[in-house]
């Protein structure tokens, strides 16, 4: 799998300031913020975002002059990770490859969510951002397929809704949702 630009990384990279000082509190932001969603879901207080980055709520409405702004953009950042994170793992064996990208996918749902609740599906990014993640983590799908490890009567989609439908509740912690997404994948992999 070679590099190729995904789109949603130049939305992502639009939006970062160029100033080193800006671009360091613009991604303690975005850390924060998805730090926050992740405990409180979309009712985060944006005072508690900027708290937790360091900087004053000025900061925060200067890189992000709405709430949905900030939503949108800690989307489309998660999205970004998720597709360098298949370009990272592209070179490992195909079951390998693929199964590290679920389990980053599975940690991405969190943030999914959250979102989701406080846009309300209304956002064009969804569109774009579900485009960057067919691009990014089809391939790595597909090249399972090729090499007879996982399944070929599902698709890609159907892969990503059995894992966004177990990763997608509460869990006891991370190691619970890790088992629980290995019994899941053991119903994709072929037997050898």
């Amino acid at each position: 799998m070679t590099a190729q630009p995904f789109p949603v990384s130049e939305i992502v990279a639009a939006q970062r300031p160029h100033r080193k000082d800006a671009a360091r509190n613009y991604d303690a932001l975005l850390a924060a913020a998805r730090e926050a969603f992740a405990e409180h879901g979309a009712e985060a207080s944006l005072e508690d975002v900027a708290r937790r980055a360091g900087v004053g709520i000025g900061t925060l409405y200067r890189n992000f002059p709405t709430r949905r702004a900030l939503f949108e953009s800690v989307y489309a950042d998660e999205v970004n990770s998720l597709c360098q994170a298949a370009l990272d793992v592209a070179g490992q064996e195909p079951w390998e490859a693929l199964t590290s990208w679920l389990s980053r996918f599975s940690g991405y749902m969190v943030t999914k969510q959250a979102v989701r609740q406080a846009l309300e599906n209304d956002s064009e990014i969804f569109g774009t951002c579900r485009e960057s993640m067919f691009s990014a983590g089809g391939p790595l799908f597909e090249r399972a397929q090729k090499a007879g490890v996982a399944r070929t009567d599902m698709d890609f989609g159907d892969l990503l809704r059995l894992v966004a439908g177990v990763t997608g509740t509460t869990f006891v912690d991370d190691t619970q949702r890790d088992r629980v997404l290995a019994i899941a994948l053991d119903g994709v992999r072929t037997n050898h």
